[in-house]
C-alpha cells in the first residue's frame, strides 16, 4: 500500500478585498454586470442588431473573438486527451464498466429532465397562452437519425469542413472552417486503440501525445484566465442584439423553460449529489466557473476546455476518465437542449396548433430526449433536437419558427444546465466506482476556477499508487497523508 504526502502550501496572506477582487467567480459576475450595463448604454445610443454603433461593434468583437479562441483549442484538446486517456486505460481493468455507468447516468438524468419538461408544459400551458404576432416558419435544418449515422464517418483526419458563402460585396466570397466534434472523437478513439494494438512501437507517439496535451492545457489556462473579458463582450453583445422585449409574446413559454432548467440545476442535481454522499456546496462552487461561461457563451463545445478542467481539478474526477466522459458529454449530454427544451417546445407547438397529444406521443418525447441527443452530436443543438422531436410526433415543423425570436435568450440557460450535467455525471460515476479524489473535491477553492497546476504531479502519483494497489480497491484502500 502506497502513501503520498502532499506538500504544505504557504498560507494565503491576501486581504479580504484583494481576495474578492482576484476571485475568478467575482470577476465573472462583475463582467456580467458591466456587460449588461454596456449593452444597455449601446441600445440607448441607438444600436440594434441590424444597425450597430461603435460600442456595440466593440462588444461583439470582444465576445466573438473569445469564443473563437475557445473553439480553436477544442480539436487539439479532444484529440490529445482521448488518445492519451486510452493509453492510460491499459492499466485500468474496469474501463468498460465506467463507460456503461456513464451512459446509464446520462440516460437517467435525461429521463428526469424530460419528465419535468412534460409536466411543466401540461401545467403552464405555454402554447395556449401565446401572444399575438407569432409567425410559423420552416426550420433551416432538420435533425434525423440518418444524419447521425452519416456524421460518424470522418470526412478527413480532423473532421474539418470548409464552407464558402457570398460576401457583402458582389463577386466576393468568405470562407469559414468548422468541425464535427463527433467525428473528432471517433478519429481519436480509433487512433488511441490503434496505438495500443501497436504495442511498444507506439510508445514514442503516446509520449509525444501526452506532452502535447500538457502544452495545450497550459494554453487553455491562459485563455480561461481572460474569461471575464470575453464574458463582458458576450453578454453586452447579447443585450444589444436581443434585449428582453422579445419575451413579451412568448413570456409563458420562456417562464416554463427557465422553471424547468432551474428545477434540474438547483433541485435534481443537488439531490443526486447528496444521495451519493457528496457536498452540494462543493459541487456548485467547483462547477460554477464553467456554468457561468456556458451561460454567456451559449456553447457547450466552446466551454468544453473549462468544463473538463473543473471536473478534474475541482470535482476530483481522474483525468483518464474525465478526458473521455466530459468530451463525450459535451456532444450527447444535454439536459437543457435535448430534454427540457424539446419537451416543452413540442407541447407548445401542439397547443398552439390545437393538436391533442396522446400517451404514446408523450412516451415518444421521452424516448427521443433520452436517446435522441446522440443523434444530433456535432450538429446544431436545440433546433435539430426540436425538429427531430416534432417529426417523430407528427407535429408541423413550421412550429419551430414560432420560437426563434427568443431562442438565444433561452439558449443561455439551456447551455448552463448542459454543462452542469456534463460535469455531474462523471463525478457521480467516479464516486460510485471508488475512484473520486474526495480530498480534492472537498478542498477549499480559494477563489480559483480550479485547483492549482502544482497538484498535477501529486495527483498522477496518487493514480499510480491506486493502480498498483489494484482497481478493485482503488479509492477505498488508498491512504493519503495530506496537508495542503
Amino acid at each position: 500500500m502506497s502513501t503520498t504526502v502532499r506538500a504544505a502550501k504557504a498560507p494565503d496572506t491576501r486581504g479580504p478585498v484583494r481576495k474578492l477582487l482576484t476571485s475568478f467567480g467575482f470577476q465573472i459576475l462583475a463582467a456580467l454586470v458591466l456587460g449588461i450595463a454596456a449593452g444597455l448604454i449601446a441600445r440607448q445610443l441607438g444600436a440594434t442588431a441590424d444597425s450597430p454603433n461603435g460600442l456595440s461593434a466593440t462588444l461583439d468583437t470582444i465576445g466573438s473573438s473569445y469564443v473563437t479562441l475557445l473553439r480553436a483549442a477544442v480539436v487539439p484538446l479532444i484529440f490529445t486527451a482521448i488518445v492519451a486517456s486510452i493509453s492510460n486505460l491499459r492499466r485500468v481493468q474496469n474501463a468498460a464498466r465506467l463507460a456503461g455507468q456513464t451512459l446509464l447516468w446520462f440516460a437517467i438524468t435525461a429521463f428526469i429532465a424530460v419528465t419535468i419538461g412534460i409536466v411543466l408544459g401540461l401545467v403552464i400551458q405555454p402554447g395556449a397562452r401565446a401572444g399575438d404576432g407569432l409567425e410559423p416558419a420552416e426550420p433551416y435544418t432538420v435533425g434525423t437519425w440518418w444524419n447521425f449515422l452519416l456524421g460518424l464517418i470522418p470526412q478527413n483526419f480532423l473532421g474539418l469542413s470548409v464552407s464558402t458563402n457570398p460576401g457583402a460585396t458582389e463577386g466576393t466570397f468568405s470562407s469559414s472552417v468548422s468541425f464535427n466534434i463527433l467525428q473528432v472523437i471517433v478519429i481519436a478513439v480509433a487512433v488511441g486503440i490503434a496505438a495500443l494494438k501497436a504495442g511498444k512501437k507506439a510508445e514514442p507517439f503516446l509520449a509525444f501525445t501526452e506532452s502535447l496535451l500538457k502544452v495545450i492545457q497550459r494554453v487553455l489556462w491562459w485563455i480561461i484566465r481572460i474569461a471575464p473579458l470575453g464574458t463582458f463582450g458576450l453578454i453586452g453583445a447579447a443585450v444589444v442584439e436581443y434585449g428582453w422585449e422579445k419575451l413579451a409574446s412568448l413570456g409563458w413559454f420562456a417562464i416554463a423553460v427557465y422553471v424547468g432548467l432551474a428545477l434540474v440545476l438547483f433541485v435534481v442535481y443537488p439531490v443526486l449529489v447528496k444521495t451519493h454522499g457528496l457536498s452540494i456546496r462543493q459541487y456548485f462552487s467547483g462547477v460554477w466557473p464553467a456554468v457561468q461561461l456556458a451561460f454567456v457563451s451559449r456553447s457547450s463545445i466552446g466551454t468544453l476546455p473549462l468544463t473538463e478542467r473543473v471536473t478534474e481539478r475541482n470535482l476530483g474526477v481522474p483525468r483518464s476518465y474525465a478526458s473521455f466522459a466530459v468530451p463525450f458529454g459535451a456532444t450527447t449530454k444535454m439536459d437543457g437542449c435535448a430534454a427540457i427544451y424539446p419537451a416543452i417546445a413540442a407541447i407548445f407547438v401542439a397547443q398552439f396548433f390545437g393538436i391533442e397529444l396522446n400517451i404514446v406521443q408523450y412516451l415518444l418525447i421521452v424516448v427521443v430526449s433520452v436517446v435522441g441527443s446522440a443523434a444530433t452530436a456535432g450538429t446544431t443543438g436545440a433546433t435539430v433536437m426540436l425538429t427531430l422531436t416534432l417529426s417523430t410526433l407528427g407535429l408541423p415543423l413550421e412550429g419551430v419558427g414560432l420560437l426563434l425570436a427568443i431562442d438565444p435568450i433561452l439558449d443561455m440557460g439551456r447551455t448552463a444546465v448542459n454543462v452542469a450535467g456534463q460535469a455531474l455525471v462523471p463525478t457521480i460515476v467516479a464516486k460510485r466506482e471508488g475512484i473520486l479524489d474526495e480530498e480534492l473535491y472537498n478542498a477549499p477553492r480559494e477563489g480559483l476556477p480550479f485547483a492549482d497546476d502544482s497538484d498535477d504531479e501529486v495527483r498522477e502519483a496518487d493514480a499510480a499508487a491506486s493502480d498498483t494497489a489494484g482497481s478493485d480497491t482503488a479509492g477505498s484502500d488508498k491512504e493519503t497523508a495530506a496537508t495542503r
